[in-house]
């Protein structure tokens, strides 16, 4: 069986700069995955890739065996990939909920004839949406401020709200960039738990993030890129004393032998959140 995803020999150049470079690795279905580097390294434009938002200059990228390289980011989000933002895109006018509902827009089925006299099957169609909503809304704890604005919201919560927007599209692979961006020490815990419940549901995550604590705790593996190139793909214990990662990024070792213990999560010297 093919791993969910797949990432081999991908390129991509912009006017002659080298953003990915012969980049290969896989993402096993049920793991988190978690991809880090410095600033620069590429991870955003890979994300942009597997999306479709880039196109790769050249390589490729399969879901399940089948290529996606080249399609349309909503044939992408339609064969289940979905993905967060850096910096939260919300439609701040809308409500919680209404959010949510935009998300089921890929599976929808009713066209624009039966939306615009509102028949029966139009109703029923946008009731189930409402409902499919609710439960995502539900699972992120944001159900009881379904009818605020998106933009009355907490940081930390705008966060989650992005996360139940792309879980409606009902994605096996979930891409997180940056998710714990801006987060104080309470909010990451509690986002370290959803993103691990999102995983138990049986949503496969990759994930982009710098902080180290968060990646650490929660990945089952973790590649590192610096400028372009992969420079190791291995388990987090590998990781952390991996000294190629050292150099391009950590900036010392760390010792995270706590971590095989649960706790809350602490926030790591700066050094180790740089980009």
């Amino acid at each position: 069986m093919p791993p969910l995803l797949e990432i081999t020999g991908l390129y991509k150049e912009f006017g002659g700069l080298m953003a990915i470079k012969d980049l290969s690795f896989c993402v096993q279905a049920g793991h988190i995955k978690s991809l880090i580097g410095p600033n620069g390294a590429g991870k955003t434009t890979l994300f942009r890739m597997i999306t479709g938002i880039h196109t790769p200059t050249r390589g490729e990228i399969r879901l399940k065996g089948r290529p996606v390289t080249g399609l349309k980011p909503h044939e992408i989000a339609a064969l289940g990939i979905a993905s967060t933002f850096q910096t939260v895109e919300l439609f701040g006018a809308m409500t919680v909920l209404e959010n949510v509902m935009v998300g089921r827009h890929v599976r929808t089925r009713s066209e624009l004839f039966a939306a615009g006299l509102r028949l029966k099957a139009m109703r029923q169609e946008e009731e189930r949406i409402r409902k499919s909503a609710l439960r995502y809304l539900e699972a992120m704890g944001l159900v009881e401020k379904r009818d605020l604005r998106a933009d009355a919201l907490s940081l930390g919560e705008q966060k989650l709200l992005e996360v139940a927007r792309a879980l409606a599209t009902e994605p096996e692979l979930l891409l997180l960039d940056e998710p714990a961006g801006g987060l104080n020490d309470r909010e990451t815990e509690h986002l370290s738990e959803r993103i691990r419940s999102i995983r138990d549901q049986g949503v496969t995550v990759l994930l982009v993030e710098h902080d180290m604590n968060l990646v650490m705790n929660i990945s089952d593996e973790i590649v590192v890129i610096n400028y372009g190139e992969k420079i190791a793909e291995a388990p987090p214990s590998a990781i952390k004393d991996d000294q190629d990662v050292i150099d391009a990024y950590l900036g010392q070792a760390m010792d995270y032998s706590d971590l095989a213990r649960p706790q809350p999560l602490a926030r790591q010297p700066e050094e180790f959140r740089r980009y």
